[in-house]
Formats: C-alpha cells, sequence, structure tokens
C-alpha cells in the first residue's frame, strides 16, 4: 500500500488570504469611493455659497451713475476669502463684471485603498441682479 506524500495542508490559508484581501478592497472602494464623493458634493457646495457671498457686494457708486450692476471687486475678494477661510477651503477667486467665479480645491483622503489622497476641485459662478440692490 502507497501513502500520498503530498499534503493539502495550508491551502486553506492561501484561500483566505486572497478572500480577505479582495474583501478589503472591495470595502476600500466603497468607502473611499463615497468620501471622494462626498467631498465633491462639499467642494461644489463651498464654491457656491463663495460665490454668493461675492456677488452680493456691488459697486454702489456705479450702479448710482451708470445703472450698471458691477461687484466691487475688493470687497468681493475679501467676502470670499473670509467665506473660504471659515469653510476650512481653498481657492481662487475671478470677478469679471456682474459676476463672481470661485474655484474650490478639497483633498479627499484614502483611508483603505493603497492610494494617493485625491484632489477635488469645483467651480461655481454667481451673478449680481437687481434684485439684490432692492432695484424695481
Amino acid at each position: 500500500m502507497r501513502t500520498d506524500t503530498r499534503s493539502d495542508q495550508g491551502s486553506i490559508t492561501v484561500f483566505v488570504a486572497v478572500i480577505a484581501t479582495a474583501l478589503v478592497m472591495v470595502a476600500g472602494m466603497a468607502y473611499d469611493g463615497g468620501q471622494v464623493i462626498a467631498t465633491h458634493s462639499e467642494a461644489r457646495s463651498i464654491a457656491q455659497k463663495a460665490a454668493r457671498a461675492g456677488a452680493q457686494h456691488i459697486d454702489l457708486d456705479t450702479y448710482r451713475e451708470t445703472g450698471t450692476i458691477t461687484i466691487d471687486p475688493v470687497a468681493a475678494q475679501a467676502a470670499v476669502d473670509a467665506y473660504l477661510n471659515a469653510a476650512g477651503a481653498t481657492g481662487i477667486v475671478r470677478v469679471e463684471g456682474s459676476t463672481v467665479t470661485v474655484t474650490v480645491t478639497l483633498i479627499s483622503s484614502m483611508r483603505i485603498l493603497p492610494v494617493a489622497d485625491r484632489s477635488i476641485t469645483a467651480t461655481h459662478t454667481a451673478t449680481a441682479t437687481d434684485a439684490a440692490i432692492g432695484a424695481p
């Protein structure tokens, strides 16, 4: 009678290690992917609110003289910077005529997946209108 000298000992360990790694990666994609989506939403919200804060600073002297709505770039920049600082975000502000455009950049940290953190950018533009100054 011949006995088989090969052993299956340890084959389950390799299988469990592979499956465990796969499950951790799936969980990482779900969690870290959700964090990226949440960061996108937060960046859009901050950009929108910051642009709106800047668009409220209408140059009243120009409006009274010409009836043209323009934004005071210095006041708008200060308002956007204050909002971004309060929100803990960084951004770029561009004021042109009656519009304020804010681009916000946030970092989404990858906690489970072994990849670099993601830089998330969102841009929003707000326009000053007659309603902002109570004009008929």
